[in-house]
């Protein structure tokens, strides 16, 4: 069964609409009605969904961190830097990793783009 992705609020649009075209299954926290939402309240919904997250925020990193430390399950994080990784790149990489990847193997993990 493929992967889902949860995408949080400040990945450009581009990158979801590229995914769907591509077949993927992707919602972003904005088409959610979640707006504005903290990072904790992101990986609550995203557990509730069963998606992955991804993320270009920095912060996000720290609370997965937090989780980790703590023994504290989340649905999985994939992220890329805003400057580092292009949106093409991350669409590559994003379908590759939904395609191929599963959701136990993500679980409580945090993977960084590119891959």
């Amino acid at each position: 069964m493929p992967l889902a992705i949860y995408i949080d609020e400040n990945v450009h649009r581009a990158i979801a609409d590229e995914l769907r075209i591509r077949g993927v299954d992707a919602l972003s926290v904005q088409e959610d009605g979640r707006s504005g939402i903290s990072d904790p309240e992101v990986l609550e919904r995203a557990m509730e969904l069963k998606r992955i997250v991804f993320t270009r925020d920095q912060d996000f990193l720290i609370e997965a961190n937090i989780r980790l430390q703590k023994g504290e399950p989340f649905t999985g994080v994939v992220y890329a830097h805003q400057l580092g990784v292009s949106i093409g790149r991350c669409v590559e990489d994003l379908e590759l990793i939904t395609k191929v990847g599963s959701y136990e193997e993500f679980y409580s993990q945090v993977q960084f783009l590119p891959l």
